[in-house]
């Protein structure tokens, strides 16, 4: 019995644990339209980790809201993301002159909703405007 708890507890304590490339690296908790995540950034590529629960989550509504996430903490924007409906690899473009951001003291945690997507007539990707 201790044997299955211990294991329980260790597979637990990994829910929203980083992948081995962004371990050690910063983090930002963010929440987008009802989803919450955990953003890591190292280089061109950053990771959400969705923390809460939702019932029958797709990529495409959660990739869209990890998408405005990533681009919210980074400030780079999003390319192309890969992943499941619980992690989220977003792979960027951040620009020749890019630097990263000089640390502040705003609040870690931000709050941001979808207010308009837009899709150009015959594109594939869509434009999303969040609101923090």
């Amino acid at each position: 019995m201790r044997w299955l708890a211990m294991c329980v507890g260790l597979v637990l304590a990994g829910c929203n644990a980083p992948t081995p490339y962004f371990r050690g690296t910063e983090v930002t908790r963010i929440s987008v339209g009802g989803s919450t995540f955990d953003i890591r950034q190292r280089g061109r590529l950053a990771e959400a980790v969705r923390v809460n629960t939702e019932y029958a989550p797709r990529l495409g509504p959660i990739g869209r809201r990890a998408e405005v996430a990533i681009e919210t903490v980074t400030g780079c924007d999003v390319v192309e993301i890969r992943g499941d409906a619980a992690l989220v690899l977003g792979i960027m473009d951040c620009g020749d002159d890019y630097r990263p951001p000089m640390a502040s003291y705003a609040p870690r945690y931000q709050d941001c909703e979808v207010v308009d997507v837009f899709v150009p007539s015959g594109g594939d990707i869509a434009y999303l405007e969040a609101e923090c």
